[in-house]
């Protein structure tokens, strides 16, 4: 856990060490090591997935060109993108445009799974963002609300 949270507190440091279509593949494996996960980009390349969860409150999602370079370096927990997540969206669409959640707790009896993901809202409101999905793996409904898990007891 210790080394999660000292991994996301360098993220500013390694991210302005990288430039965009500069910075290439290697580089950002120096910078951020081994991606969680690897997805084909649109029109080519790909997407690595560095994910800061359960620990952190960011995901990051950098894309690599067909030239190799960087062409791209987001953090995805944001509200424009949580307003992106609709209705019957298919669950990898969803882990592709967030990335790994922090949390996934099942819900058979419902025949639902919450995914949950830590994230702040500007300036520094700690939130979680739940998309609850179905037996088809779409999502059903979803929403953020304060994180209690950070407030003291």
């Amino acid at each position: 856990m210790a080394g999660l949270l000292l991994l996301a507190a360098c993220d500013p440091q390694r991210i302005s060490e990288l430039e965009e279509g500069v910075a290439t593949e290697a580089d950002v494996r120096a910078k951020f090591g081994q991606p969680e996960n690897i997805w084909d980009a649109p029109g080519g390349g790909r997407v690595f997935e560095y994910n800061r969860q359960p620990a952190g409150q960011k995901n990051y999602m950098i894309t690599i060109g067909t030239d190799g370079k960087m062409s791209a370096l987001r953090q995805v927990l944001t509200p424009e993108n949580f307003a992106r997540v609709q209705t019957g969206m298919a669950m990898e669409d969803l882990r592709k445009m967030l990335g790994k959640p922090a949390k996934v707790a099942p819900y058979p009896l419902r025949n639902e799974t919450e995914w949950e993901w830590r994230w702040v809202q500007p300036p520094n409101s700690p939130m979680v963002f739940t998309a609850v999905l179905n037996s088809d793996q779409r999502v059903l409904r979803s929403g953020s609300s304060p994180d209690r898990s950070t407030e003291a007891n």
